[in-house]
């Protein structure tokens, strides 16, 4: 008997959340829904779903609030769907712990690949055990050695300073979720680092002409433009 991956919406719109639930129904998922933010907290707490889709204008509360309820006592998946598209919306959210962010209206491919990532780490909790086992984070092409802080491209050593290859470590332990910049210059940098990126943007530079075939078109770094960077995901 398969185990169905159980997905919690929380969305007001019944529109919405019936289009999502049948887009998920069909690949499989189990579907359950809410439609304020307290019915969806205590769902989560009664239902124990795999992942969580929410929205972030709901009646009774806003669904950033719901966010970092959660994220003070779990790691539960949640991508966010929402009308606001506004780039400093998608980083509040993803520095409030949002896996992933669709803004309406989306496309039920873009909407089911989503899903599939954010339960993929959860099953691999996030890589950071495969890393912890095996010193390494590879995709495609490309390897990331832990142990001897390399990046090899193609079996070659591509010698990155020390600056861009803790980038590179640190996007590698968080493969195929977006890291906002402040996130990034914070965890690398510390607290106490400005918030300004461009010697973010250089070092991203530099390593993309290091690790890319070609840089206009990447294989494996890619940017949300005004939000952050991400890492291709290996399989």
């Amino acid at each position: 008997m398969n185990i169905r991956e159980k997905v919690l919406i929380i969305e007001d719109e019944k529109s919405i959340a019936q289009f999502i639930a049948a887009v998920l129904d069909g690949q499989g998922y189990e579907t359950i829904q809410a439609r304020t933010g307290q019915e969806g907290l205590s769902m989560i707490s009664s239902h124990c779903p795999d992942l969580v889709i929410l929205d972030l204008g709901l009646p009774d509360m806003d669904g950033l609030d719901i966010l970092r309820q959660l994220r003070s006592w779990s790691s539960l998946p949640v991508v966010v769907v929402s009308a606001r598209s506004h780039e400093r919306d998608k980083v509040t959210a993803l520095d409030q712990g949002a896996d992933d962010y669709l803004t309406k209206p989306f496309g039920t491919g873009e909407l089911l690949a989503r899903v599939r990532t954010a339960i993929r780490h959860t099953r691999t909790t996030s890589g950071n055990d495969e890393i912890a086992q095996r010193g390494t984070y590879s995709v495609g092409e490309l390897v990331i050695d832990y142990n001897k802080h390399q990046v090899l491209v193609r079996g070659e050593n591509v010698k990155l300073t020390l600056s861009e290859f803790r980038i590179v470590a640190l996007l590698g332990k968080h493969a195929g979720k977006v890291l906002t910049y402040d996130a990034i210059i914070k965890e690398l940098w510390g607290p106490r680092a400005g918030s300004g990126n461009q010697i973010l943007r250089v070092n991203m530079a530099n390593i993309r002409r290091k690790i890319e075939r070609n840089p206009a078109e990447p294989e494996y770094l890619f940017t949300e433009v005004g939000v952050g960077y991400r890492l291709a995901e290996g399989e």
